[in-house]
């Protein structure tokens, strides 16, 4: 299976001064664990997640003060949507995230999570054999 069969195409774009709590809002309101960070002035591409946020909020910084630009990750490892889910996995798990950007042609098309690869890998539910027959 590839990341673009797994992938969320749902991708909240924020710049970066938005303040946390209206990135976490937007997230909230979207049902999503991270967001695209573009910075217009460098062109650049960043992502913060929900973890970023809880840090912030847990090390006793204003999430009305303090800004995404500041929290977003910008050493980030992009997903290509042919990846396998063995592929995007291995690059979670060698640089310890659990967000990928996924890009095709340089372009946001979605983000893939942990929570989607296991959602690919587990085994669909099944009714107990007494439901069915």
């Amino acid at each position: 299976m590839l990341v673009r069969d797994a992938m969320s195409t749902v991708v909240l774009t924020i710049g970066p001064t938005h303040t946390l709590r209206q990135s976490a809002q937007l997230m909230a309101e979207r049902r999503i664990g991270a967001a695209v960070v573009l910075d217009t002035d460098t062109c650049g591409l960043g992502i913060i997640t929900e973890r970023d946020i809880l840090i912030s909020i847990g090390s006793g910084q204003d999430p009305e003060v303090e800004l995404a630009g500041t929290h977003t990750t910008t050493d980030v490892v992009f997903a290509s949507p042919v990846w396998t889910l063995e592929e995007a996995a291995q690059a979670m798990t060698h640089g310890g995230f659990r967000h990928l950007i996924v890009c095709d042609d340089r372009e946001p098309v979605g983000i893939v999570s942990v929570r989607d690869i296991i959602r690919c890998w587990a085994p669909a539910k099944r009714r107990p054999a007494a439901l069915t027959g």
